[in-house]
């Protein structure tokens, strides 16, 4: 038998798509997914650079701006404030203007924060002024939303782990690589504008190339319904938990992390900046990762060690920063990096299996349990997404209490190692715990039950 062949229409629109058929995925959903997956990644990639320029930018502000530390975090926390909150409307736009149409648009309102920023870097611009332009630096953080939500809809239920993991990883790597460009910047003796100028160009590349080789699914509809149906649902609330103690730890200590070293250990702008990307690279690196072994073993029991991990980790950090050991701080900190990494695509994983495990407890089957399951997955991610994001903007306000309490990061990673522990008794008694039997079947580790279930 003939593998179907997407049809198309005017303005790249696929309107035949069905990745769980084997017949069609391997003669051609497999190549058309994987294009639009690297297209995806690029704008992605370029829009969490423009959502973090701010945790660099701050190391250019010396004494001559006239911001106290407390005001720099607090900058930093209304940049991840916006981008938490842009998560929701730019998840359900995938749906009204289509995948590549809104990559396209969201890839070029990214030029609008980084101009803004160009023209105003300088000494003797106001604090308000700042923030403003900050504000507008958040909307890089919706990129990553709808760049899930329209990936998720190109892949079969068994390939989600590996593609939303490696989606979101080449995202998170813009974090680190403007902080590499930023170093290579600092070490020549250059200014901020120049590393504004940079991504000027890159931003108008990648909108140019989401149009000529990316393409919308006319099957993902406009559906209201779909997000008051995942917003009455507890897992939806129960994910965005765990996922403040995953991505909330990344995007926070991505920000907060270069202040911490020039504000507790005396480190120069380029000292810093020499230690602030390896966390950030290796946790988005790693995030592929998390998501294979999610696939493999279950997204449940990968997240609940993770969490142990990470609760370690802090606890030492507790101890470094109380003994101002930075030969222990650093490389302990990178550790916590990597672990978040790990956990953002474990978590990330058990949103499509728990919504399939639920279609499938309702008696849903066949076509109607797929797309029951894609429905309600694809509508939480951005909800998810938005309330882990916020886990940055409570990092970032942390250490900004802690400074001003303490003059130290220590009361913060007090704070984080609570939360921590409370992720991990969430996770062990909601998919965990025996006899749940129904939540463990939600975060299965083995989907190969779920895959004759083909989606329309």
């Amino acid at each position: 038998m003939t593998a179907p062949v997407p049809t198309r229409r005017s303005g790249r629109w696929i309107e035949h798509w069905d990745p769980e058929d084997e017949g069609f995925w391997k003669a051609t959903g497999e190549k058309i997914a994987r294009r639009n997956l690297f297209f995806s990644v690029l704008s992605e990639h370029i829009g969490f650079s423009i959502w973090t320029m701010w945790s660099v930018l701050v190391l250019f502000m010396g004494p001559e701006y006239g911001l106290t530390p407390a005001d720099k975090f607090l900058l930093t926390s209304v940049v991840t404030l916006v981008g938490a909150v842009v998560r929701v409307p730019y998840t359900f736009a995938v749906a009204i203007f289509g995948g590549r149409n809104w990559t396209v648009i969201s890839a070029g309102l990214l030029l609008i924060p980084t101009t803004a920023a160009f023209l105003v870097m300088k000494p003797g611009t106001s604090y308000s002024t700042f923030l403003l332009i900050g504000l507008l630096a958040g909307i890089g953080g919706g990129n990553f939303a709808s760049s899930m939500t329209n990936i998720n809809a190109f892949f079969p239920l068994r390939r989600k782990g590996w593609a939303l993991g490696l989606n979101a990883g080449g995202g998170n790597i813009g974090v680190p690589v403007i902080q590499l460009i930023a170093l290579a910047i600092i070490g020549a003796g250059g200014g901020p504008r120049v590393l504004l100028g940079i991504y000027i160009p890159l931003i108008v590349v990648a909108a140019a190339l989401a149009a000529l080789f990316m393409d919308n699914l006319a099957a993902v509809k406009n559906d209201t319904g779909a997000a008051k149906d995942a917003a009455k649902d507890a897992h939806t609330w129960i994910m965005a938990f765990l996922y403040i103690g995953t991505f909330g730890s990344f995007i926070g200590y991505s920000f907060a992390f270069g202040q911490v070293l020039t504000n507790q250990f005396g480190r120069t702008p380029l000292q810093a900046a020499y230690l602030t990307f390896v966390g950030p690279l290796l946790g988005s690196l790693i995030r592929p990762v998390g998501g294979w072994l999610a696939d493999r073993y279950g997204g449940a029991r990968i997240t609940l060690w993770n969490y142990v991990g990470m609760a370690a980790a802090t606890a030492v950090l507790v101890v470094a920063s109380m003994q101002k050991s930075l030969p222990l701080f650093v490389p302990v900190f990178v550790v916590l990096f990597v672990l978040s990494g790990l956990g953002n695509g474990s978590t990330y994983k058990m949103i499509p299996g728990i919504f399939q495990a639920k279609a499938l407890a309702r008696g849903l089957e066949g076509e109607e349990a797929v797309r029951y399951g894609r429905r309600l997955s694809g509508a939480s991610m951005g909800l998810i997404g938005a309330v882990g994001a916020l886990g940055g903007v409570g990092i970032n306000l942390a250490f900004r209490q802690s400074f001003l309490s303490y003059g130290s990061g220590t009361g913060a990673f007090v704070a984080f190692l609570a939360f921590y522990g409370a992720c991990f008794a969430v996770t062990w008694a909601v998919y965990l715990r025996r006899p749940a039997r129904q939540a463990q079947a939600e975060t299965a580790a083995d989907t190969k039950s779920q895959l004759s279930y083909a989606e329309v």
